[in-house]
């Protein structure tokens, strides 16, 4: 008999407890012989060196196992924001999650970001309140953390008795024998039928009530919370029992054309590049020919495998509404879809943005060329690092969260590629954006044959508004095709402006324009269009925009004045304080580049007491000496002559 499946994953803060319920759960689920341990690195999620070292998980991992003849596949998430981008891409596989709280610490920053996404991608949710057995653990506390700061009044199918030691237990609220009235009033409000009888005095069995439950877990109407110990195993088999009977089945059109996402990509040693898909319909076998739909191309499948930790298994055969690995999809990417779009493939969502980049070198000179491949390797892996490799100069760049990345970057490297590597000093990630409206003009016409004439008008934009473009020439004066060509080469012109960073927030206007029936290639406004661009900022000149982050501190009163002190001299500002019981509350926006180790400072500050959360909440303008000017990297496209011959590949 095929077993039905659950596709969900696991999310949380940092040392919530996410990886020992997993362990759990394989234990629980029959796939272990005793639940791994993250403390002593035998957690078979952590199956990484450096996670087993550090304890911490920093990519995401894939199980499966069963649980009362449901077929579990679960995903572990990283929980450090350093490691945001792995979670946003896996939350466009699950149908729902489990989202940790520890009793201890409550909702913390990480935690509430999660929530948002979730929220916002309509994903079904379990909360499972952690660490109950812990000294410090307050329930109530945490759950009333989660009513105010996630905005939820959640649905407690438990409560606890003796939190905070070893002789914690847990009391059922939501079963046959013994329904909270709250709860019934609850779920009967929802249906009609349900609501008639109910106040007509008549009783609904528990079992009617339960799958009435279900609906509305599975519409995001409810929200179930549950109690528990990962450590002592306590509170999980009521935790399983609520993913197979509350979260949905996946989508399951096994007749229907193939669609299916690749969520993550891998490399094995044996089989190459690995790609990770959940299907939606359809079916995919080995030997099959399977259409890549974003790049447009036919590949033959090699091995469909099931993943665990450390290891897989030869399957031969993925089904709509299944997750697997598959080899032999050389050109694939992170997020391309396979088969078709059928429309149940969901949206990517954004948790973090890096705003910080790193230049990263061989400590041997001789592993540059082995370094450059395995940067490109990693690249594909994870797209958030944008991997520029500057060959002219012989650099490598990467785009990272912050300095725990880096360190897991470089012990990856040396792990898995034997590099040894060496990540230099961060620097902030700068925009620009024009100062005024302007023009900017190129006439590529020699040496022949070649054909492009362009004017651009450049006006600035609204912060935050991006790139706006579009075209008033008549496809008479530049073919429709020319035209074309001019658009896709917009966003590459934009890399560098004439400070050395990205230019964002302007509307581009091609006013003017000229091709040749002769001489003109698509080619020619290629190369023409960043000369143009580059042009424009020249006549504009640019403003330097910094990254802001939005913060909140909570700290005992005696530390308010030097703190909103520190806050001022770093050129941030802040808000009124709320005052509590001896401790204050304070919100503001404060420059990235001048407080990007103030959190050390105030943890060393308080003695670990006060605690500080931020996040990113937009670029701001400011001077040429706030900020960072740095070189052209590369030949510029104002170097016209230089440029063009690069461009016709006439010189390295």
């Amino acid at each position: 008999m095929r077993k039905d499946i659950r596709n969900i994953a696991i999310m949380a803060h940092a040392d919530a407890g996410k990886t020992t319920i997993t362990a759990q759960f394989l234990f629980q689920g029959g796939e272990t012989r005793k639940p791994g341990n993250v403390d002593q690195g035998t957690a078979q999620t952590d199956f990484l060196p450096v996670e087993r070292e550090r304890g911490i998980s920093v990519q995401s991992a894939q199980t499966s196992f069963s649980w009362k003849n449901t077929r579990i596949n679960l995903t572990d998430t990283p929980g450090h924001v350093d490691f945001s981008a792995d979670v946003e891409r896996i939350m466009r596989v699950p149908d729902g999650v489990i989202l940790v709280v520890s009793a201890v610490e409550g909702v913390q920053a990480h935690t509430q970001a999660l929530w948002t996404a979730l929220r916002a991608s309509r994903i079904p949710v379990i909360i499972f309140v952690n660490k109950i057995d812990r000294v410090g653990a307050d329930t109530e506390s945490a759950i009333r953390a989660i009513t105010k700061e996630m905005n939820v009044c959640p649905m407690c199918l438990q409560r606890t008795n003796g939190e905070g030691g070893s002789d914690v237990s847990l009391e059922s609220l939501w079963s046959p024998e013994y329904s909270e009235e709250q709860h019934v009033e609850l779920i009967v409000a929802s249906e009609e039928t349900m609501l008639g009888k109910f106040l007509d005095g008549g009783i609904t069995p528990f079992e009617d009530l339960d799958l009435q439950l279900a609906k509305l877990v599975r519409s995001n109407e409810v929200y179930p919370l549950l109690f528990g110990s990962a450590k002592m195993g306590l509170g999980i088999p009521e935790l399983l029992d609520a993913v197979v009977n509350y979260f949905p089945l996946p989508v399951s059109e096994t007749e229907k054309p193939l669609s299916a996402l690749v969520y993550a990509t891998s490399h094995d040693s044996m089989m190459g590049k690995i790609a990770h898909v959940r299907l939606y319909s359809g079916r995919i076998s080995n030997r099959d020919v399977v259409l890549n739909l974003t790049r447009q191309v036919e590949e033959k499948v090699t091995q469909v495998r099931r993943v665990f930790p450390g290891r897989h298994e030869d399957i031969g055969q993925v089904m709509a509404g299944d997750i697997a690995g598959i080899s032999g999809l050389s050109s694939v990417q992170v997020g391309d879809i396979l088969g078709s779009d059928n429309g149940h493939i969901r949206q990517e969502i954004k948790l973090r943005t890096p705003l910080l980049t790193v230049q990263v070198k061989a400590v041997n000179k001789k592993d540059y060329a082995a370094l450059a491949e395995a940067m490109a390797e990693l690249n594909e892996e994870d797209p958030s690092l944008e991997l520029e490799w500057l060959r002219d100069e012989a650099e490598l760049h990467v785009r990272i969260m912050g300095w725990i990345q880096m360190e897991v970057l470089e012990r990856i490297l040396a792990d898995r590629f034997n590099i040894e590597a060496r990540f230099e000093n961060p620097t902030v990630i700068y925009k620009e954006t024009p100062n005024a409206t302007g023009e900017g003009f190129v006439q590529y016409w020699m040496p022949k044959p070649c054909w492009a004439i362009i004017r651009f008008r450049l006006e600035p934009g609204p912060r935050g508004s991006g790139v706006v473009y579009h075209s008033e020439v008549p496809v008479n004066d530049v073919q429709l095709k020319y035209q074309k060509e001019v658009e896709r080469s917009i966003t590459g012109a934009l890399k560098q402006g004439i400070k050395g960073w990205e230019v964002t927030d302007l509307k581009i206007t091609m006013m003017e324009g000229e091709d040749h029936p002769v001489h003109s290639r698509a080619g020619d406004f290629a190369v023409a269009t960043p000369m143009g661009i580059m042009n424009g900022l020249v006549n504009t000149g640019t403003t330097l925009l910094e990254p802001m982050v939005r913060f909140q501190i909570n700290a005992g009163e005696e530390l308010l004045g030097v703190i909103t002190s520190d806050i001022t001299r770093m050129r941030g500002s802040f808000e009124s304080p709320s005052m509590d019981n001896g401790r204050f509350v304070l919100e503001g926006t404060v420059p990235l580049s001048t407080s990007i180790d103030f959190p050390v400072k105030l943890s060393s500050r308080s003695g670990g007491k006060a605690r500080i959360t931020t996040h990113f909440c937009g670029y701001r303008e400011c001077t040429d000496e706030q900020g960072v000017i740095r070189p052209f990297r590369g030949i510029s496209p104002l170097d016209t002559a230089k440029y063009i011959l690069k461009a016709r590949r006439a010189i390295q």
